[in-house]
């Protein structure tokens, strides 16, 4: 049955590379295959040549210049994730699709290996409508060999890849509709998406709330009520969908996957093959779903490392994870909205407008909301404006550990930072109860003893 590993991983992205990692740095035997690129989707298709394609975009680059500049950083990257760094660590890099032909074996062409544990990281690729099949399109998987600019283009999803694309290619000249459904980055609080919206629009963004439905003869899209957009391209970012059906996972006995991804318990064993493990975006973990984060990613590598080395529980957590949107002002968002904390829940808002170091900087757009517990606990919070990423950090660790809100309060802070913003919600809030008139009381009589 060929060569016997303690792990075996399917596919290099930021979920498998970080299992190899972990585990052949702990001493374990590994074998990592990869069809594709090291690196996966985020390295090469996904966020670094989106977030490069956004700085390039702002400092007013050609479309040409743009191009070698996304090629820059991958090309910087990649050493980090390369076969050769990971052979160098002891793995066995096989480069080559595999396929299941048992619970624990897999075939990669004429190579058969097996593993004490299999973790199936193969990633998800961008959903496309079908009315578009044998059409015309770019995906965030092949825009940035796109030959030239595009006049007129038309982004067909209004998730984080379809808004922050639009600031990019607007930046650089380009008409952009983008045809977004109901709602602009849905999953996100309404108030924080509302800024990023008027800045797009101020750029000359336009956004069509209805659904597209076909394409249109000589090229664009046709709404669903009947209009019809004209546009030179069409970019799809409609979200990501998973399709392991060259995995034959039938043979490993698992049957529970579908578009979503590979159905899991919350420990991220798959259903059927409880020594085989899901990764990254190909994961479907009971009670929580599908968490397409480079950074969920590396989490889950976490997971599942913690059980197949030390034999110690491990388990992804229910919160909604930290995740940014890079647009002009940023959004980032962790845990819980006010509409998901339930009952007792209340936000406490501080907008960048009464905090001194955006008002020096003349840049004062956005602001700060902590949602809190009943019990006084930050379970959530939100940022739009400059620096929301740099600055979400602290209220994922808030979040993380259920943090009361008085130890955010009484936190020291450098002046002037756009941080305080955040302390100043939670001083404010516990100023309510620290001056009504029972701690008043309290003060008037105690300043009289001797």
């Amino acid at each position: 049955m060929g060569r016997r590993f303690d792990v075996v991983v399917v596919g290099a992205g930021a979920a498998g590379l970080s299992v190899a990692y972990g585990a052949a740095r702990l001493g374990l035997s590994v074998a990592l295959v990869e069809r594709g690129e090291m690196g996966g989707e985020c390295l090469n298709a996904g966020c670094v040549p989106s977030k490069t394609f956004l700085a390039a975009a702002r400092r007013g680059l050609a479309w040409a210049e743009v191009r070698r500049e996304i090629r820059r950083a991958v090309d910087t990257i990649a050493p980090v994730d390369s076969q050769a760094r990971y052979e160098g660590l002891g793995v066995t890099v096989l480069r080559g699709a595999a396929k299941f032909i048992g619970p624990s074996a897999l075939a990669v062409g004429e190579t058969s290996i097996a593993g004490r544990y299999v973790v199936v990281a193969a990633g998800s690729r961008p959903k496309v409508p079908d009315f578009l099949a044998g059409g015309v399109y770019y995906t965030s998987e092949t825009v940035w060999d796109a030959p030239a600019r595009p006049e007129k283009l038309l982004i067909l999803g209004g998730g984080p890849m379809g808004v922050e694309m639009a600031e990019a290619f607007a930046s650089l000249g380009s008409a952009v509709t983008v045809v977004a459904g109901p709602k602009i980055l849905p999953r996100e609080d309404a108030e924080l998406v509302a800024p990023v919206v008027a800045a797009l629009r101020a750029k000359g963004v336009v956004f069509e709330f209805l659904k597209a439905v076909d394409l249109a003869p000589g090229g664009g899209l046709v709404l669903e009520d009947g209009r019809t957009l004209a546009g030179d391209a069409i970019l799809v970012a409609a979200g990501r969908v998973v399709d392991i059906s060259d995995l034959n996972p039938a043979a490993a006995g698992i049957f529970a996957w579908g578009p979503a991804g590979l159905r899991t318990d919350r420990r991220l064993r798959v259903a059927g093959a409880k020594k085989n493990f899901a990764a990254g975006d190909v994961a479907d973990p009971d009670a929580v779903g599908p968490q397409r984060f480079t950074h969920v990613a590396g989490s889950h590598a976490g997971v599942i490392l913690r059980q197949i080395c030390f034999r110690l529980p491990g388990r992804v957590s229910e919160m909604p994870p930290v995740r940014t949107v890079l647009t002009a002002p940023e959004l980032a968002q962790v845990g819980c909205t006010l509409d998901q904390a339930g009952p007792g829940a209340r936000a406490l808002v501080q907008h960048f407008a009464e905090n001194d170091r955006a008002i020096c900087e003349g840049d004062t757009a956005g602001l700060i909301k902590l949602v809190v517990d009943r019990r006084g606990r930050i379970v959530g919070a939100g940022i739009v404006g400059t620096g929301a990423g740099e600055m979400i950090g602290m209220y994922a660790l808030a979040v993380a550990r259920r943090m009361k809100l008085s130890a955010l309060a009484g936190l020291v802070l450098p002046y002037p930072i756009r941080g305080e913003a955040g302390k100043r919600a939670a001083g404010a809030f516990l100023g309510e109860k620290l001056f009504a008139p029972g701690p008043r009381l309290v003060a008037r009589l105690m300043s009289r003893l001797p």
